[in-house]
C-alpha cells in the first residue's frame, strides 16, 4: 500500500515538473514536495465529486500558496474533474488555458478560488468553514457537515492577512479548518532564515488553533494527523516538514526547484531517481484508473447525502431564495416623504434593516467600526463561539482579512456578505476587492466618511485618491450616493449584480434630498442623469456625485440669478455610466460645449467627462484636520466660490 501511494504521489511530480519544463515558467518544487500530503489527503480523506464540483456538501480543498497551481491541476485531472484534460495541463500557463500560472477561480471547475497573492487563500478558507458552520447551523448537520482544507506556505504565513484572518477563526473556534503547512523552510530568495525565525506551534497556539508536527512524505505520519482533525474542536494546523523540489537529485531543498523549471537534464535525473520509466506527461493507465477510482467513490457519497437532501430541499430552497423586492419599494416610499437631511450611511442602515428583516443570505460585518459604518441594525444576531445561527460577524480591526474572508463567504454557496470600514482603509483591502472582481463575486463593501467630508479625523482619515483607485479596478461598481433615495437605488443595484462586487462610498454628514418623486425606475442604475435644469435652454453642464450633487444645485441656482443657465448630473456611478449607449452618453455630455465636475476627491478621472476645455473642482492634495464645513470653504468647495470661478470660465 505504502508503494502504490509513492507511486501516486510521483505522478503529481511528474505532471508537475513536465508541465512546468514545457511552459518553461513556472514553481515545480511545491508541488513535487506536498504530492505525498495530497495523495492521502484524497485517497483517504477528502470528500468529493468530480462528477459533480458545486457539490455542496463537498470539502472545500484550497491552495492558498497559488504558485504551486500545478499541484491543484494535477489532481483534478488525476480524479476525473472534466474541467482538465490532459492537453490543458500541457499549455500550463498558456493563452486560454484553464491551467493558469496562478489557480483562477472557475465555477463548477474544482478551483475553487482565486489564489496567487500570498495568504489570500488562508483568509478565504476562514471563510469557506464560517458559511459551512452557519449553513450547518441554519439547514442542519444532517445536510451540512463538511471541512475545508487549505495548502499554506512560508510565504503565506508572513503575509500579515494570515494573521488577521487565523485570529479570528482561532476566536470563532472553527474547528472544521484545517491548514495544511507546506512547512519547506524555502522562499524565492533563499532559506526563509533569511527574514524568518517565528516560533510557530506558539504563535498558531496563540490564536487558539492546535499545532501537529508531521514529516510530509511519511505517509503514516500524514494519515494519522489528518485522521486525528476528524474530531477536532478547534482549528488545526498541521506543519508537514517536506523538501522543496522531492525527487531533485541537485534541486531538492533548494531555492532553484521554486520559481523556475527544473531543467531537461534535472527531469530525466528526477526520473530515474524515483523510478518513474514514462515519458513527459505520461500516465499509466493502471496508476490513471486508480486515482479515478479515488474520485469516484465520492459519488456513492453524494448518492447516499441526497436521500437526506431530498427530503429537506424544499426548507433549503426557502432558505436561499432572497425576496429584497418589497424591502427596497417600502424604504423608496419612506425616502420621497421624508424631506430631512441625513447622512447616507444612516440611510444605508435603514435599509440594511429592512432587507435583513426579510432575508436569510445577507451576512453583515464590519472592521470594528459598526457604529461608524451604520453596518449592525436591530435585526441582527451576532456570529460568535459556540453560535453560529447569527447574521452579523464582528471582524475587529482586520480589514484585510473581512475582505478575503467575504470571499471565501460568498464563494462557498449563495450568502451575500456585506462589510464596513471607512473608504480610507479601502487600501487596505484593496487586494481582496481587486480578487472579487476578478473571480465576479456579488460582495458590498460598505465605505463610509467618503470624503473631507469627515472632518476633524483630518488627512489620515480623509479619502482623496481612494475614489479615482477604485474607479480603475475592472468589473467593481463604485457608488456614491447623494441622498437617501439614491442609497436605496445603489444598494438594489448591488444586490441585483450577481457578478459584480459594489462599493457603497457613504457620508458623514447630512444631505439634503434632491428627489422626493416616487419611480419604479432606478436611475442609478444609468450611472449618471439629469436632475436639475434651470433653463431650456443651457450653457454649461455640471457634473457631480454624492454629497457634492448638493453642491452641485446650489451652484446651478446661483449661476441662474445671473442668467447663466446649466443642468446638474448626478453621477452616483462612473462604472454604470460608460456601459451606457452613446446616444444616452451623448445626450447626457454633448448638450454643452462647457462642462465641468465637482467632488470632494481626485479630479483624475473626472477628465474624460469634462474634457480639456472643462473644469474640475476638487482636491490632489491631502486634506485637513477641521470641522467639515471649513474644509469645504478651505479647499473652495463652496457654491460662492464655484459660481464665481464660473461665471469667469463661461464668459471666457
Amino acid at each position: 500500500m505504502k508503494k502504490l501511494n509513492k507511486i501516486l504521489s510521483n505522478s503529481i511530480r511528474a505532471l508537475s515538473m513536465d508541465a512546468v519544463q514545457k511552459a518553461n515558467s513556472g514553481h515545480p518544487g511545491m508541488p513535487m514536495g506536498m504530492a505525498d500530503v495530497s495523495t492521502i489527503l484524497f485517497r483517504y480523506f477528502l470528500k468529493f465529486n468530480p462528477k459533480n464540483p458545486s457539490w455542496i456538501n463537498r470539502d472545500r480543498f484550497v491552495l492558498s500558496a497559488g504558485h504551486g497551481s500545478m499541484l491543484l491541476y494535477s489532481l483534478l485531472y488525476l480524479t476525473g474533474y472534466k474541467s482538465i484534460k490532459l492537453n490543458d495541463i500541457k499549455n500550463f500557463r498558456q493563452i486560454n488555458s484553464i491551467c493558469a500560472g496562478h489557480p483562477e477561480y472557475i465555477q463548477n471547475s474544482g478551483i475553487e478560488t482565486t489564489t496567487g497573492p500570498l495568504g489570500q487563500g488562508i483568509s478565504n478558507a476562514v471563510g469557506f468553514a464560517l458559511a459551512e458552520e452557519i449553513l450547518k447551523k441554519k439547514i442542519g448537520n444532517d445536510i451540512i457537515n463538511h471541512k475545508t482544507y487549505v495548502i499554506a506556505g512560508d510565504g503565506c504565513l508572513m503575509e500579515g492577512i494570515s494573521h488577521e484572518a487565523m485570529s479570528l477563526a482561532g476566536h470563532l473556534k472553527l474547528k472544521n479548518l484545517i491548514m495544511l503547512f507546506d512547512n519547506n523552510s524555502i522562499s524565492i530568495d533563499g532559506p526563509t532564515t533569511l527574514a524568518v525565525s517565528d516560533n510557530f506551534r506558539k504563535r498558531f497556539e496563540s490564536y487558539g488553533w492546535d499545532y501537529i508536527e508531521i514529516n510530509g512524505h511519511e505517509e503514516n505520519e500524514i494519515f494519522k494527523a489528518l485522521k486525528k482533525v476528524q474530531n477536532a474542536k478547534k482549528p488545526t494546523v498541521i506543519s508537514c516538514k517536506t523538501k522543496i523540489g522531492y525527487g531533485s537529485p541537485n534541486k531538492s531543498g533548494k531555492a532553484s526547484s521554486h520559481g523556475s523549471p527544473l531543467g531537461a537534464g534535472e527531469i530525466e535525473l528526477v526520473r530515474k531517481k524515483l523510478g518513474w520509466n514514462y515519458k513527459p506527461f505520461e500516465i499509466p493507465k493502471n496508476i490513471l484508473a486508480t486515482w479515478r477510482g479515488i474520485g469516484k467513490k465520492g459519488e456513492k457519497t453524494e448518492y447516499k447525502w441526497n436521500k437526506i437532501y431530498k427530503k429537506k430541499k424544499s426548507k433549503i430552497n426557502k432558505f436561499f431564495k432572497n425576496d429584497f423586492i418589497k424591502s427596497l419599494i417600502n424604504e423608496k416610499k419612506i425616502a420621497v416623504k421624508n424631506d430631512n437631511s441625513i447622512a447616507s450611511r444612516k440611510s444605508s442602515e435603514s435599509i440594511i434593516g429592512s432587507l435583513v428583516k426579510n432575508n436569510s443570505t445577507l451576512i453583515g460585518g464590519s472592521a470594528d467600526l459598526a457604529g461608524s459604518n451604520n453596518t449592525k441594525t436591530n435585526y441582527h444576531e451576532i456570529i460568535k463561539p459556540g453560535n453560529f445561527n447569527g447574521n452579523y460577524i464582528h471582524y475587529g480591526v482586520r480589514e484585510h482579512a473581512m475582505c478575503g474572508i467575504m470571499n471565501g463567504l460568498a464563494l462557498h454557496s449563495k450568502f451575500i456578505p456585506y462589510g464596513g470600514t471607512f473608504l480610507i482603509f479601502s487600501d487596505y483591502c484593496k487586494p481582496s476587492i481587486r480578487l472579487a472582481a476578478m473571480m465576479k463575486q456579488q460582495i458590498i463593501y460598505v465605505m463610509t466618511h467618503d470624503s473631507i467630508g469627515l472632518g476633524e479625523d483630518g488627512p489620515t482619515h480623509q479619502p482623496i485618491e481612494q475614489l479615482s483607485g477604485l474607479r480603475s479596478i475592472p468589473n467593481l461598481n463604485v457608488f456614491r450616493p447623494a441622498d437617501r433615495l439614491e442609497t436605496v437605488e445603489c444598494w438594489e443595484h448591488a444586490l441585483n449584480s450577481s457578478k459584480t462586487p459594489s462599493i457603497l462610498s457613504l457620508t458623514r454628514q447630512n444631505l439634503n434630498p434632491i428627489r422626493n418623486k416616487y419611480s419604479t425606475t432606478n436611475k442609478c442604475s444609468l450611472g449618471a442623469y439629469e436632475i436639475l435644469r434651470t433653463n431650456k435652454k443651457i450653457k454649461l453642464t455640471i457634473l457631480a456625485s454624492g454629497s457634492e450633487v448638493n453642491l452641485a444645485v446650489e451652484t446651478s441656482h446661483k449661476l441662474a440669478k445671473d442668467k447663466i443657465y446649466s443642468k446638474v448630473i448626478s453621477v452616483p456611478c462612473m462604472e454604470l455610466f460608460d456601459l451606457q449607449s452613446k446616444r444616452y452618453r451623448g445626450k447626457i455630455l454633448n448638450e454643452t460645449k462647457l462642462k465641468i465636475s465637482i467632488e470632494a476627491g481626485s479630479s483624475a478621472c473626472w477628465k474624460k467627462y469634462v474634457g480639456d476645455s472643462g473644469m474640475t473642482f476638487g482636491i490632489d492634495v491631502f486634506g485637513k484636520s477641521a470641522p467639515y464645513k471649513d474644509i469645504y470653504k478651505y479647499f473652495g468647495l463652496t457654491s460662492l466660490n464655484i459660481a464665481n470661478k464660473l461665471k469667469k470660465f463661461v464668459k471666457n
